[in-house]
């Protein structure tokens, strides 16, 4: 993992999330890309140049923010972009080469109940690149013990477990796979494949409603620094995300949640 990208909003939990992000990049010797997007919608004949101000005044609070953390001896780049939020984020990622984005719940929700507010929940559901869910206020700790939460092992698509295997391998962290059985299970769908069983240190079997209440079930029992689950276009996010923003009574996690972008 060599290249981590960072949006930022305007939550009170910016400075926290930039910490985790420096020192999580700095376990990997990964250089940090810190950015914020906007967009300018205008009436014809304005007459005030607007661009340049909310550039000018982006870059500022950015630097601000940088300016307070321990940077320690990564390499951060600031940048203020502007055009439409996905589009933009995941051309700045195809540019850097950038190989997984961390997110906060909340960039500007203020909301106690909401857990991923609009802004978040866009950039997990809409974004192909994998992301990485870090609770408000969390502190970096070394990733010793990861749940990998899924309904199915068939392995399509190439370099699907990057992310999970930097993790696992730079944090010598042991990966539990909990396969769960849902109305929608197939014959076969927990035919675990070789890339999957030689990563993994255990494999248990549950029957849930939907994933997430199968990792729930388990979550006490492994006790994991880090819960991982897979994007898939009708699959854990997409139902409970389709209005982008998530209240904690739907999905919850006070752990850092790994989301890969797809098996298939």
């Amino acid at each position: 993992m060599k290249n981590i990208l960072v949006p930022v909003g305007s939550s009170k939990n910016a400075l926290s999330h930039l910490q985790y992000a420096v020192d999580f990049a700095e376990a990997f010797g990964a250089k940090l890309f810190i950015v914020q997007v906007y967009n300018v919608y205008t009436k014809a004949g304005t007459m005030i140049k607007v661009d340049n101000i909310i550039e000018r005044e982006s870059k500022e609070f950015l630097n601000n923010l940088v300016s307070k953390i321990d940077t320690k001896n990564v390499d951060v780049t600031v940048r203020v972009l502007k055009g439409k939020l996905i589009d933009t984020l995941e051309l700045a990622c195809k540019a850097a080469n950038v190989d997984l984005i961390l997110v906060e719940p909340r960039t500007n929700s203020i909301k106690d109940e909401v857990f991923l507010g609009k802004t978040s929940g866009k950039i997990i559901k809409q974004t192909q690149i994998p992301a990485l869910i870090v609770p408000e206020g969390y502190i970096f700790k070394p990733i010793k013990n990861i749940l990998l939460a899924i309904k199915f092992t068939i392995i399509k698509k190439e370099n699907a477990l990057n992310q999970l295997i930097d993790i696992k391998n730079n944090f010598d962290a042991v990966v539990n796979l909990l396969l769960v059985k849902t109305v929608y299970y197939n014959e076969g769908d927990f035919d675990v494949e070789d890339n999957l069983t030689s990563i993994v240190a255990s494999i248990t079997e549950t029957e849930n409603a939907t994933t997430f209440q199968g990792a729930l079930e388990y979550f006490q029992t492994h006790n994991p620094d880090l819960l991982c689950v897979v994007r898939r276009k009708r699959g854990f996010f997409t139902k409970k995300w389709e209005k982008n923003t998530i209240l904690k009574k739907d999905f919850h996690s006070k752990r850092p949640v790994l989301v890969l972008s797809g098996l298939k």
